[in-house]
């Protein structure tokens, strides 16, 4: 016998909407009906672990209702139950937090059968029920809300399953692929240093990244970082990327500038002297770790290289200038370079009270590298070769006119 079917707008478009926030994507619940139905009303299948079908005409996302049962460590080891038997209440249960396990139905009521409605209004991020533990993603997701809702906060008892969850090693089993793409999400957020204080405050920070967790409680000179810690300088700068609205090669790029500073010797302590060399293999470790992609894999090992030199750059001579612009391979790389002096930016007023002091070291280079870009490199060539000079000789007046275009 045929079920009746019943559609239902769920998760995140329910939840954006009772927030006032525009809705970008509409995800559906499908009650009561099985996948034959739903070919044959020309939903197309798409659902490699569970019944997921695209509407023929909207192509939003309509899945069936089901259940999950836990069968392995990690997030893959489930089980999916999917039937017109399973009712709307019985899969909103299975979903991560009470603000995402909302429904609504053709006629616009809300159904709220775990308290959504009243966590939004209260600012909280809670688990629906205890089958949250079954799943460490949930932890990224949960950490990556913090930074998207800004003023949200973990319900007590959330935050101590979270913690049973790392002391479990559910978090061990996160592969790395996963880990970065909720990264990569959470630090494009409003508040990105929202996300890193959650993983920190349940312990999955320093599963997932020692050397970053490494950097809270180490001390910096109050004359340049008046808020000291070194841990808490990040999370600033992660700020200042999000204010700048910077991409997400910088922001992971200022995620990592200073993990040197988590080895730094004590006999150079609060000073920090040579973290920028300490740090190149920390980033490529946690790069390595995470699948990092390349662009900001690059970028981020070379703002940890070089942001000390692009932040004392004004004291320098037209050469020592130049061999910055060489080192970071400007002329090659004139975008990435830029994302350098951004990032550096965003570093020079993450610190407790500078937060809107003036940065010319940004604007000084950018103008530097303007005047190199313009250089007539041909013309000084042909000047050269038509003088009889080769090779090394040439290189050495494309260096002269270089420096003369620096003004010195």
């Amino acid at each position: 016998m045929t079920t009746k079917q019943a559609f239902f707008l769920v998760g995140g478009a329910v939840r954006d909407a009772l927030l006032g926030w525009p809705v970008k994507d509409r995800d559906w619940l499908v009650v009561g009906g099985d996948p034959a139905q739903m070919r044959e009303a020309g939903f197309v299948a798409v659902g490699r672990d569970f019944p997921v079908f695209l509407h023929p005409e909207t192509h939003e996302e309509y899945a069936l209702a089901r259940t999950e049962r836990k069968t392995a460590p990690g997030y893959h080891g489930f089980a999916f139950h999917a039937a017109a038997d399973v009712t709307l209440e019985q899969d909103l249960a299975r979903r991560d937090l009470t603000i995402n396990a909302m429904a609504q139905d053709d006629g616009g009521q809300i159904i709220d059968p775990y308290g959504g409605r009243r966590d939004l209004a209260d600012k909280l991020l809670r688990h629906v029920s205890p089958a949250f533990a079954e799943d460490p993603v949930r932890i990224l997701r949960l950490a990556r809300f913090a930074a998207r809702f800004e003023g949200f906060s973990v319900a007590p008892e959330t935050q101590a399953l979270m913690c049973e969850m790392v002391a479990a090693g559910e978090v061990d089993a996160l592969v790395a692929e996963r880990v970065w793409q909720e990264f990569a999400k959470g630090l494009m957020e409003a508040r990105p240093e929202r996300m890193i204080e959650v993983l920190r405050d349940c312990g999955a920070l320093a599963r997932l990244a020692p050397e970053l967790d490494a950097l809270f409680g180490v001390p910096q000179p109050a004359a340049h970082h008046p808020e000291v810690d070194t841990g808490v300088h990040v999370l600033m700068v992660l700020r200042q990327c999000a204010l700048q609205q910077a991409p997400l090669t910088v922001r992971y790029a200022c995620l990592c500038h200073d993990l040197g500073k988590g080895l730094t010797p004590a006999d150079v302590l609060p000073r920090h002297i040579g973290h920028e060399g300490r740090g190149l293999p920390l980033v490529r470790r946690l790069s390595e770790r995470w699948r990092v992609p390349s662009d900001c894999r690059e970028l981020a090992e070379l703002v940890a290289r070089e942001h000390t030199h692009v932040h004392q750059s004004e004291a320098f001579s037209a050469e020592a200038r130049l061999r910055l612009m060489e080192r970071c391979d400007a002329w090659r790389r004139p975008e990435r370079f830029e994302q350098l002096l951004w990032a550096c930016e965003c570093d020079a007023r993450g610190r407790l009270g500078l937060e809107d002091r003036p940065y010319p070291q940004r604007e000084g280079l950018l103008k530097d590298l303007r005047a190199v870009q313009a250089v007539d490199l041909a013309a000084v060539s042909a000047q050269e070769l038509a003088e009889g000079r080769k090779g090394p000789e040439i290189g050495q007046a494309v260096q002269r006119a270089r420096l003369a275009a620096l003004g010195e």
